[in-house]
């Protein structure tokens, strides 16, 4: 049975692969589909956009989709970046850019209070529009200033405080092992694995009015 991957970030990709790996799946990515319409990500929360991306490349795509919603959320901002995470300092920005702000906005905040957690929504939808979602959450400390080379997006300010490092200051499978994709993806693998799941999958990929 196939599942497609709805994201075109490639080091997001590697993660979810490397978590996923093992089960009875052809997986495939958005890569294999460069004519798909990207569905509208204007949901208010993780959990929206999660099932509106899924959902949405699901009935372009008539295969089952797995899509996540991620991001920042920092107590001493009210929970900014939150759903904002990706585009926090504006449109086409990189990574880079969005620490900036963020350690910008922090500069008055004493370390102990910079308590932020990421969040991972991920959604399994079918091309009927079943969809169900998968939550996990990794609480942790913004750090004044970058530290580390791995990883991605906010990797390299969230401090992991029973470590002592950064997510960027991981190795890809130790960071893999704690993270909060992880939480969420190994609640979509065990139920991909479970009866209910394979039957999602059988009926996900049956065709037009045969399920």
């Amino acid at each position: 049975m196939e599942l497609v991957i709805a994201t075109g970030n490639a080091k997001k990709l590697g993660e979810i692969l490397a978590i996923l790996a093992g089960l009875p799946l052809r997986v495939l990515s958005l890569a294999d589909f460069p004519e798909v319409a990207e569905p509208a990500e204007d949901g208010l929360t993780f959990e929206a956009n999660a099932r509106k991306k899924a959902a949405g490349y699901a009935r372009g795509l008539g295969r089952p989709v797995l899509a996540e919603d991620s991001g920042l959320e920092v107590a001493a901002l009210d929970g900014a970046p939150g759903i904002r995470s990706a585009r926090f300092a504006g449109p086409g920005k990189r990574d880079a850019d969005n620490i900036a702000l963020l350690l910008e906005r922090l500069k008055e905040v004493a370390p102990a209070d910079r308590r932020a957690r990421f969040v991972s929504v991920v959604a399994l939808a079918a091309p009927d529009g079943r969809t169900t979602v998968f939550r996990g959450v990794r609480e942790g400390l913004i750090t004044g200033a970058p530290r580390g080379s791995n990883g991605f997006g906010y990797d390299p300010v969230f401090l992991v405080p029973e470590l002592g490092r950064t997510f960027a200051e991981l190795a890809a499978g130790e960071k893999n092992r704690l993270s909060h994709r992880r939480q969420a993806l190994e609640l979509a693998r065990e139920f991909l694995a479970s009866p209910a799941g394979r039957e999602f999958m059988r009926r996900a990929g049956a065709p037009p009015g045969t399920g």
